[in-house]
Formats: C-alpha cells, structure tokens, sequence
C-alpha cells in the first residue's frame, strides 16, 4: 500500500483556516436569522414556551380551527374592544400566518390596555423586526426589560438586533452579557452557551 505524501505544516494551516471560516459562517448565519419569542400563551397560563422567530415565520398559514378562531376573535374585539385577552391572542395567530402589520396593531391594543405585558413586548419586538423596523424592536424588547428584568427571551432578541440588524456589537455584547450575569447557563436554540457566543463574537470580531 503507497504511501500518504506527507503534507507540510503550510497546507495544513490552510485547512484549518479554511475549517474555521466555514464554522465562523455557519455560526453567523444561525444567529442572524434567530430571534426568540415568547410563544403565545393565553393571560394567566404558567411559563411560556419558546419559539423561533424563523419557524413561526416559515409556518405562515392556519389550520381550519385556527382560521375560525381568528374569525371569532376579529368579531369580539369589534364588540368588546376592552377585551385585553382577545387582542393578545389575536396578535398571536396574526403572528403565527405571517400578518405582521395586523399582528402589531392587535398587540399594541392589547398593551395599551394591559402595558406591563413582558412577553406581548417581546412578541411586538419579534414583528417589528419582521417588519423592518430594528429600533422599535429595540425599544420594545428595553420595555420588556424595564417590566421583567429577568426576561431573558427579551435580552437575548434585543442583542441579536443589536449585532445583525444595527450593526451594533458592542451594545450586542452588552445585552447578552447582561442575560449571562442573570443565568450563566442562558444557551441559544442550539444549545450552545451565550457566553461562548460572545467569546466567539469578540475574538472574530463579526460585523
């Protein structure tokens, strides 16, 4: 059997580089198209479940219960629009079949009648985003914050603004920092520790 040629510490170097590029990239391309919401609980129902912003936006339709349910809750706003739980489960299936600017607009009723909602403000912050706007997404995701300093959905959305949206990696480093200081052990969808995150952003220096 011949021999390997013996590759020299130059090429070697080389694929390693290329090795890490190719993992700096997919790292990139994961976070920036993540954003966690709270997902749709009704008022008063225990802990939230999580979601990602890219698989609620890839559902995108209803299924025929959902669809009536939309229709009946459409009807009791306009009969009971003081109705805080209707507007917030509107905004939900607005969310959930991709009717951002309705989805915002069933939201912001829902706060105005109910403003200290932490997860309906990280869920506006969520369509904000989708809809393009990245600084109000921001400044929803700060009252989240402001409501419930330990949202920790509401932190780590505000830094994936911040970095991919924004530009912003300072501020980015310092929204998750803040979430680390809070639970050291804050992990990202796929599992991967927040604090590596950060030590990945800072020694990469992602733009």
């Amino acid at each position: 059997m011949a021999s390997q040629p013996e590759q020299s510490s130059a090429d070697v170097f080389k694929k390693e580089t290329v090795l890490l590029i190719g993992l700096c990239c997919l790292i990139i391309g994961f976070l920036s198209g993540i954003v966690f919401t709270v997902y749709k609980t009704p008022a008063g129902v225990g802990a939230a479940k999580v979601a990602t912003d890219q698989q609620a936006a890839q559902s995108g339709k209803l299924d025929a219960e959902q669809t009536q349910h939309l229709l009946q809750l459409e009807l009791e706003v306009q009969k009971n629009p003081q109705n805080v739980e209707a507007w917030t489960n509107l905004g939900h299936l607005y969310y959930d079949s991709d009717q951002v600017e309705k989805a915002i607009t069933a939201y912001n009723k829902s706060l105005a009648l109910a403003p200290d909602n932490a997860d309906v403000l990280t869920d506006l912050g969520v369509m904000y985003r989708r809809a393009g706007n990245p600084r109000q997404a921001i400044a929803s995701f700060d009252r989240a914050i402001q409501v419930n300093a330990k949202h920790e959905t509401a932190r780590f959305n505000k830094g994936i603004v911040l970095l991919y949206d924004l530009k912003d990696q300072a501020g980015a480093i310092a929204a998750w920092q803040g979430l680390v200081s809070l639970n050291p052990m804050a992990t990202a969808p796929n599992g991967q520790l927040v604090s590596e995150i950060i030590k990945e952003i800072q020694s990469k220096k992602i733009n």
